[in-house]
C-alpha cells in the first residue's frame, strides 16, 4: 500500500498537458449588456497576419507573435476592439517537475517524493493568447 501512494504522484504527472492553447484556435464571440451578439464580422491579426471571422468562430491565429487585435463591426453598434498584449518573458516551467527527497534523524529514516503541475495549462499571463475572446458590443 506504501508503494502504491508514492507512485500516485507519477502516475498523475504523466497525465500533464503542455500543449499551447494558442495552437487549438481562438473562439470570438460578440456580446452587447449581458446578452450574446451572433453575426458579428471581426478580423483577427497579430505579428502573422490577419483572419476574418463571423462570431460566433474559431481562428486560428499561427502561434503567439505580438499583440493579439480582434476589431468587430456589425449594423447597429459601434465598431469595437479587443487587445491582448502577452507577457514577454517566456514560460518558467511548461510540464510538471518531480522531486525526490530522503531524511532522517533520531534512529528514523524517512523518504517522500513531491511534484507540481501547472494549474490552469498556459494561458494569457504567461504568453499565450487567451482560448477565448469575448468583444463587447455598444449599440448606436
Amino acid at each position: 500500500m506504501r508503494y502504491l501512494i508514492l507512485a500516485l504522484p507519477l502516475a498523475l504527472a504523466a497525465c500533464a498537458s503542455t500543449e499551447p492553447v494558442a495552437d487549438k484556435g481562438i473562439t470570438v464571440e460578440t456580446v452587447s449588456r449581458q446578452q450574446v451578439i451572433n453575426g458579428a464580422e471581426c478580423v483577427v491579426s497579430n505579428g502573422n497576419g490577419s483572419w476574418q471571422v463571423t462570431t460566433p468562430g474559431t481562428v486560428n491565429p499561427g502561434g503567439v507573435n505580438g499583440d493579439l487585435r480582434v476589431v468587430c463591426n456589425k449594423a447597429g453598434y459601434r465598431t469595437s476592439e479587443f487587445l491582448f498584449r502577452p507577457t514577454s518573458y517566456p514560460v518558467a516551467s511548461s510540464g510538471s517537475s518531480l522531486g525526490i527527497g530522503l531524511g532522517g534523524g533520531g534512529r528514523n529514516v524517512g523518504g517522500g517524493i513531491g511534484f507540481s503541475l501547472p494549474i490552469g495549462g498556459r494561458s494569457g499571463n504567461n504568453g499565450n493568447y487567451p482560448p477565448r475572446v469575448t468583444v463587447e458590443m455598444t449599440p448606436l
